[in-house]
């Protein structure tokens, strides 16, 4: 039926992947810049390990350098964020408020199975080695 958006499937997966890089980002940047909002709880050796992962990786991710790697990475990060903590205050992420990492870790993960796609540092880099 929707016919007429079969050309676009590797635009829309690159604007996914860029965009999941770019929020993803943005959890960095408040833990360590409290930009672009405050981070109100303490900067745990957690909370910076998971700030570096989002920071970096996030980047990583957008730009589409070594993307399988950071995407599965970041996908490993939000599974364990989640349960350490989200899961164990309720078994429904709407409830526990845990729908955010819990949809980046599947973003992610798909990410991950799937590669950079066009419009990535990866895909450049592979068309110079040919």
């Amino acid at each position: 039926m929707m016919k007429f958006l079969d050309g676009y499937t590797e635009h829309a997966y690159a604007i996914l992947r860029i965009m999941a890089g770019l929020m993803f980002v943005q959890h960095g940047t408040q833990k360590f810049f409290n930009f672009p909002k405050e981070f109100t709880y303490d900067l745990s050796p957690m909370a910076m390990g998971a700030g570096a992962i989002e920071l970096v990786l996030g980047i990583a991710i957008a730009i589409g350098l070594f993307t399988r790697v950071s995407a599965f990475l970041s996908s490993g990060m939000c599974a364990v964020g989640y349960w350490l903590v989200h899961g164990m205050n309720d078994f429904y992420p709407i409830n526990n408020g845990g729908e955010i990492i819990a949809l980046y870790c599947f973003i992610f993960l798909f990410v991950a199975t799937r590669g950079a796609g066009i419009w990535s540092v990866d895909g450049a880099m592979a068309k110079s080695a040919d």
